[in-house]
């Protein structure tokens, strides 16, 4: 197995495969040469305060003979464990390092880790945006059916894949720093399986959008067109699908810069394929199809950009070969990816319904609604970032057993989305009264915006703590937990509450506004205090109890082959 040690600057450390086959007494290595000589040296060298590192070096006239010099942080283990090298003090869990020393380590961490995160999602964001708004200069009709299309698809499709794909979460960045690094790619492989088992009903109804729309009232032209969206933009939704679970196992491995890249190379392709497609030149031109058309070639670009990266630029140590196990234990996928629609698309559903509920307050209301929406949107995309670099760097370290360093880092993750949240606020309060002016100079419409984002400052501290106290529990595996708190937050407090305030206590796009803020409130609080609680001891005993269930069902199939291999 070779280690791969080429570390672009960008990244945090790709990864590196440390060797800790340990050679404690002289007899030990005299033993491992007789049995089986090899040629390379591996040397355990550590710096100041700093993690021990591997070097290796090959030396073809060498003698045969593997040795180490221990430390005592080496884990006694036969299989060698790959880990994400950070310049942070690999010490014992026991000898009492000052914990102000392990928080100020795990915010450097956490900032390196989040920003190709952002970077990633604010682009990938992007492709979807572009198509609205290549479309938007068609028509007014033109407009609202790719709004419409968008908003279901998003709906009926991306946020079920999301929720899903979230299960990954939990399992992949604890497998990769455990002893069975290769769980990585047979979970990822499990997860492919399961998703495209659920796009078959996604698809059944994005093919059926306009009947279904029709049954909802909507107008019968953009319920055509938002049909005929829907259709075109399902080429891109197995690409968009694959592209989820691929982005997740590069991030496991402390790969972060790696979709950041791909996505990077793929967004200016992809606006100018929105304007060739719709407004380009007459033999190419298609008009209002050409965005969903655009979308999808973007989609699939990333796919193959991603295989391509993956194939011939990343060791093969998280990979498994596809085999039957690939289709086998997807009992827990199917459990937890449940659990983490029932997280996901809670809150994004939401959202579709306070959008409903302003467009019967009146046009006025409804364009102010999409100011503070896309304002909102845009800032939540830098704790949603830091809630996966999160979950990425807990599983990590639950799966290396540290456990008091994984509670450390949970709550620096706490502290460093207030950090961000109060720039927000800082920048929304400093530019209420000039915001809208990005969006609309309709005087009605910059005071009304002016008049709420006093509101929507207060109401990112808490939407920021909420996206990472989701992404702590789903490192956790209790998507479930997540799933019940958004669900009784939005349906059962905030959003009765608000159209309770807007409607009977005529307050308007405020009181919706204060009925989101609300569930919000109740969403970080008990997501902080689960996190303040939590005993990571047990969380790390549940990460070897899945490795051991993973160890013995692999033993039972490689039990069950050999039996059938001999008639």
């Amino acid at each position: 197995m070779s280690a791969h040690l080429g570390t672009p600057g960008s990244l945090p450390r790709d990864y590196a495969i440390l060797s800790h086959f340990v050679a404690s007494t002289v007899h030990d290595v005299e033993d491992q040469t007789q049995k089986k000589p090899q040629n390379r040296t591996v040397d355990s060298q550590t710096g100041s305060g700093a993690a021990p590192r591997a070097s290796i070096r090959i030396i073809p006239s060498a003698p045969a003979v593997t040795t180490i010099m221990p430390t005592e942080n080496t884990p006694l283990l036969s299989t060698p464990i790959p880990c994400i090298a950070e310049d942070v003090k690999f010490s014992n869990e026991r000898d009492g390092l000052d914990t102000w020393e392990i928080f100020r380590e795990e915010l450097v961490i956490l900032m390196k880790y989040s920003s190709p995160v952002f970077i990633t999602h604010v682009f990938e964001y992007s492709l979807i945006v572009a198509s609205v708004v290549s479309i938007g200069h068609l028509s007014t009709v033109a407009l609202a059916a790719a709004t419409l299309g968008s908003m279901t698809a998003s709906v009926s499709g991306y946020s079920i894949v999301q929720g899903f794909a979230s299960t990954l979460d939990t399992l992949l960045p604890a497998a990769w720093t455990s002893s069975q690094p290769q769980l990585v790619g047979l979970w990822s492989q499990r997860m492919l399986v399961v998703t495209v088992a659920t796009l078959m009903p996604v698809l059944m109804i994005w093919f059926n959008a306009e009947s279904i729309l029709l049954l909802l009232r909507q107008d019968p032209e953009v319920a055509h067109l938002a049909g005929v969206y829907l259709k075109w933009a399902s080429l891109g939704l197995p690409a968009y699908t694959f592209n989820c679970i691929s982005r997740r196992y590069f991030q496991s491995q402390g790969l972060f810069a790696v979709p950041t890249k791909i996505i990077l190379a793929v967004a200016p392709i992809n606006a100018l394929l929105n304007y060739v497609l719709v407004w380009g030149p007459e033999p190419v031109r298609i008009g209002f199809i050409g965005a969903p058309i655009a979308t999808a070639i973007s989609f699939n670009l990333i796919s193959i950009a991603s295989v391509i990266y993956g194939i011939f630029h990343v060791e093969k140590t998280a990979w498994y070969p596809i085999s039957r196990r690939s289709f086998t234990g997807l009992g827990l996928l199917v459990q937890l990816g449940l659990a983490g629609v029932g997280q996901t698309a809670s809150e994004w559903w939401s959202w579709e319904l306070i959008g409903l509920a302003a467009s019967l307050l009146g046009p006025v209301t409804l364009a102010t609604q999409s100011v503070l929406l896309i304002s909102a949107s845009c800032t939540y995309q830098a704790p949603f970032a830091l809630a996966v670099a999160t979950s990425v760097r807990i599983g990590n370290l639950l799966g290396e057993k540290r456990a008091r360093r994984a509670g450390v880092s949970a709550n620096t993750a706490v502290v460093l989305a207030v950090a961000i949240a109060v720039v927000w606020s800082v920048l929304f309060m400093s530019f209420r009264k000039s915001w809208a002016y990005i969006f609309n100079d309709d005087p009605e419409i910059v005071t009304l915006v002016a008049s709420i984002l006093p509101l929507v400052a207060v109401f990112q501290v808490f939407d920021g703590t909420s996206a990472v106290a989701g992404g702590i529990l789903r490192a956790r595996g209790k998507q479930f937990t997540g799933a019940l708190l958004n669900l009784s937050a939005y349906y059962v407090i905030g959003i009765p509450f608000g159209i309770w305030l807007a409607f009977k206590k005529d307050m308007g796009l405020v009181g919706l506004w204060l009925g989101l803020t609300v569930s919000l409130v109740y969403c970080s609080a008990w997501g902080i205090y689960m996190c303040i609680t939590a005993d990571w001891q047990k969380e790390v005993r549940k990460v070897l109890d899945r490795l051991a269930v993973e160890s013995k069902n692999a033993d039972h199939i490689d039990s069950e082959e050999n039996e059938e291999s001999r008639f």
